[in-house]
């Protein structure tokens, strides 16, 4: 009798958790099918139209697009770029900027897109279950889910801790609610820590939304929000962690070169997108060489794509351009885009 009862209480338990499961799938799908029409992939480049970084942004008026503010820093013009389409909208300019708070409100040129609903945050609590849209490694279109692990306070301010994975690419992206409404900002990861993963709260964003100005260029832009960010505090951007170190060129008159990748982070990464700009002796960019190192489907016969780099360590690697690119580059830039943490190795 008590082991037919254990069994019945085992099976009825098994089964409602079955039934939540399924529940929290549909909730997942549905927010990812209602929400990524609103979202955007965010490419900057800088004057001579070359990628600087990647981000995530979403729609939260007719033509004007919040993402972080670090993701346009420093760029001179950018697009944004429907997920899931070949649209690209120009930005226009900022017309909002919050630097203690890292977001920024852009001008995109016309599109007809829905918005994306901002929510109270006065409603949000330790364990609420939450959403990233974003755009990891250009992954357009990515969700991932996690919960509000910590609601943190800096002097007046109030950042999110989150378990919701923010990847590189992912800075900018909506963190939204089981109600499908914007509770945050993805903004940062921790260095060294597991899922320790930070949002800007939806109120600063709608504090900036009521003091929109004119466009203002990007490339007339020149502030750095880093030196009083609230994100000093607790975390990065999530766009650091990774540089390219001591280029040098193999052989004597070939353009093959080496250079090495290092790892900051305490997490072994991957799918480390580099870009490398060749410049003359007056500045002027003369060729580049891009390639996603580590790849997460590599080659089997390709030793440096079959390994990630493990936290604190560097790992050289090889590229090749036209001879002629040696004999007339005078310097040598190497820009990181977007890495991925390899947890699961």
């Amino acid at each position: 009798m008590k082991a037919r009862f254990l069994e019945k209480v085992v099976v009825t338990v098994l089964a409602v958790l079955g039934q939540l499961t399924i529940a929290n799938a549909q909730m997942a799908k549905e927010i990812a099918q209602k929400s990524f029409p609103s979202v955007v992939l965010l490419v900057m480049e800088d004057r001579a139209g070359q990628p600087l970084q990647l981000g995530s942004g979403f729609f939260v008026q007719d033509g004007i697009v919040a993402t972080c503010y670090h993701v346009v820093e420093g760029a001179a013009r950018g697009y944004a770029k429907m997920v899931g389409q070949k649209t690209k909208l120009d930005i226009r300019g900022i017309v909002g900027l919050d630097e203690r708070h890292d977001l920024a409100l852009l001008s995109v040129s016309e599109a007809n897109v829905p918005s994306l609903s901002i929510g109270d945050i006065k409603n949000v609590s330790v364990g609420d279950e939450v959403y990233v849209v974003s755009n990891p490694m250009g992954l357009e279109g990515t969700l991932s889910q996690g919960i509000v692990g910590g609601i943190r306070h800096v002097n007046s301010d109030t950042i999110f801790q989150i378990t919701a994975p923010v990847s590189p690419g992912s800075s900018g992206g909506p963190v939204l609610n089981s109600k499908q409404e914007v509770i945050g900002v993805a903004a940062a990861t921790l260095q060294g820590g597991q899922n320790l993963n930070f949002a800007i709260p939806s109120s600063y964003l709608s504090a900036l939304l009521k003091n929109l100005r004119p466009p203002t260029p990007l490339s007339l832009n020149t502030k750095t929000p880093h030196q009083n960010s609230i994100l000093n505090e607790f975390g990065e951007r999530s766009v650091k962690g990774i540089s390219g170190e001591a280029f040098t060129w193999e052989g004597i008159t070939l353009g093959d070169f080496t250079f090495s990748l290092r790892n900051y982070l305490r997490e072994p990464v991957r799918d480390i997108a580099v870009l490398i700009i060749f410049y003359d002796e007056k500045g002027n960019p003369i060729d580049t060489f891009r390639k996603t190192y580590c790849p997460s489907a590599y080659l089997f016969f390709d030793e440096t794509a079959k390994s990630i780099i493990p936290g604190g360590l560097a790992k050289r690697v090889k590229g090749r351009v036209d001879p002629s690119v040696r004999r007339l580059s005078n310097k040598v830039e190497i820009r990181i885009l977007d890495f991925r943490i390899a947890l699961e190795e």
